[in-house]
């Protein structure tokens, strides 16, 4: 036996031809140390059903069984029944067998080609070239399964490739492929899997491409399917939810630059640009940075000149492409003073922040263009605001900079529609970022739009053409400590 434990300790065994061990199996069996689950099959499992300890093993079992077989088709891709219950193999026959529920369908083919996988025992898996080419077959439904993934999976997962490990592993794909589908005698299924790796590698039309991310990687726009879900997810939540209508008190011209004020001191302060309030007030009013640190006091500077303008925070995007041409002149503005972080300029390399990466950059315009449809869909200036807020802080798509941009994009939206802006204080720093990174990396919108909620209330009453009353009432609120001192207190005026 291969197995290293005690016969009668394995929970998979097998009859045998040995007679020593077919003496010793029936020795066991007699003394009810192991039972007999199914033909040739024996366990030392007394407590679970046979069909579910066959399942559990099924790729042991039918290495056994079935020598030479190989996991083919869709199932060399799933590694697991289908829906309806089906395990596509290829085999020396064509045979339908019911093992424990799960129907084996063998399909006569040819046996295992170097650099198919050896799995357990003698079951093979295809390798991913000739899996794909196994695919691209003819195929009808049998019982609802068919053995073949639909051709717009099969176009995901070809982009998936380039996504991950660039157009050079896909073309290996493809010159496997066409190695050995004579071998295979499928060269017509290579002539379908060319066409579509053309496709994707744009040296062909696109038209016959039908899976949305493959589409979208033809036509010069890849994007990252994660990240559409998870904005997806945020998108629902906020679609079906319903928000207090935050009118801006801040009518006057005076008024609006006094919020815009304290809007860009915070939204610089958090992002770890720390000056005192007289300090920052004293760079906007003058509009002179401090010679000691001229460039953070530009990055305030910048900041104030973009969310004290009305005209400029009521622009908003219509489309797509005008968010992309919104966000990267509004970046020039914010960091004109950091020519090493190209200001206006898409970022050309990852960024991290700790253990989060952010998308990629080569998926960072095809994935904004395509959040824009959720975008689009939502009616509330709030909802409106947290998606947008979301969608930059998630996608990242400049080396700096990034956080403030979505600050300022989020309150864009709020400006167009008449309601108050938001303003993230220091005390709520870290509230800010936990619901963020919770929504990123657990996909629970609730925290964060309840985060936005709250500090929107907040925002709503810091108003007047008084500078000192405002400061006076963000100082009641508690909003200059450190979270660590603190919370934020919501106070009525």
């Amino acid at each position: 036996m291969e197995n290293i434990l005690p016969i009668h300790l394995q929970e998979i065994i097998f009859s045998s031809s040995d007679q020593k061990i077919s003496k010793q199996i029936s020795k066991l069996v007699k003394t009810g140390k192991i039972r007999k689950i199914a033909q040739r099959i024996y366990s030392s499992n007394f407590i679970d059903q046979p069909d579910a300890i066959i399942r559990r093993n099924l790729f042991i079992v039918l290495g056994r069984l079935h020598p030479g077989a190989i996991l083919s088709h869709r199932s060399a891709f799933e590694y697991e029944p289908t829906n309806e219950g089906h395990i596509f193999l290829t085999y020396s026959y064509t045979k339908k067998v019911n093992l424990a529920g799960v129907i084996l369908r063998f399909l006569e083919g040819h046996k295992a080609l170097p650099g198919d996988n050896q799995i357990s025992g003698g079951l093979y898996a295809s390798q991913r070239a000739r899996a794909f080419l196994e695919n691209l077959q003819l195929s009808k439904n049998v019982s609802g399964s068919s053995k073949c993934l639909p051709t717009a999976t099969i176009e995901s997962k070809l982009e998936q490739i380039i996504r991950v490990n660039g157009e050079e592993e896909l073309n290996k794909i493809r010159d496997r492929a066409r190695e050995i589908a004579p071998e295979l005698n499928m060269e017509r299924e290579f002539e379908r899997l060319n066409k579509i790796i053309s496709a994707l590698l744009t040296t062909q039309t696109p038209k016959i491409l039908s899976s949305p991310i493959a589409v979208a990687r033809a036509f010069g726009f890849p994007y990252d399917p994660a990240r559409i879900k998870l904005f997806e997810d945020l998108f629902r939540a906020l679609k079906t939810s319903e928000f207090k209508s935050r009118p801006d008190k801040n009518t006057t011209s005076e008024s609006f630059r006094n919020f815009a004020f304290f809007e860009s001191y915070f939204s610089n302060y958090i992002e770890g640009t720390v000056f005192e309030v007289d300090e920052a007030k004293n760079i906007v009013d003058s509009n002179k940075p401090l010679p000691a640190r001229n460039e953070d006091s530009h990055d305030v500077l910048g900041t104030y000149r973009l969310v004290s303008n009305k005209a400029e925070m009521s622009v908003t995007p219509a489309k797509a492409e005008d968010m992309l041409h919104i966000i990267t002149y509004r970046h020039r503005i914010l960091l004109e003073a950091r020519p090493e972080k190209n200001p206006g300029v898409l970022k050309d390399r990852n960024n991290f922040a700790g253990s989060t990466s952010f998308v990629d950059f080569n998926l960072v315009r095809g994935t904004l263009l395509q959040s824009f449809n959720f975008f689009q869909a939502l009616d509330h200036p709030f909802a409106k605001a947290s998606f947008m807020m979301f969608i930059l802080s998630e996608v990242h798509p400049f080396l700096d900079g990034n956080g403030r941009i979505a600050r300022i994009m989020m309150n864009a939206e709020l400006v167009k529609d008449g309601q108050s802006k938001i303003i993230i204080p220091t005390v709520y720093r870290d509230d800010y970022f936990v619901t963020l990174r919770k929504l990123t990396r657990q996909g629970d919108p609730k925290p964060y739009i309840a985060m936005l909620q709250r500090v929107h209330e907040f925002s709503e009453n810091i108003y007047g053409d008084n500078y000192k009353v405002m400061l006076d009432y963000i100082n009641q609120c508690n909003a200059f400590y450190e979270h660590t001192e603190a919370r934020l207190k919501v106070a009525k005026r």
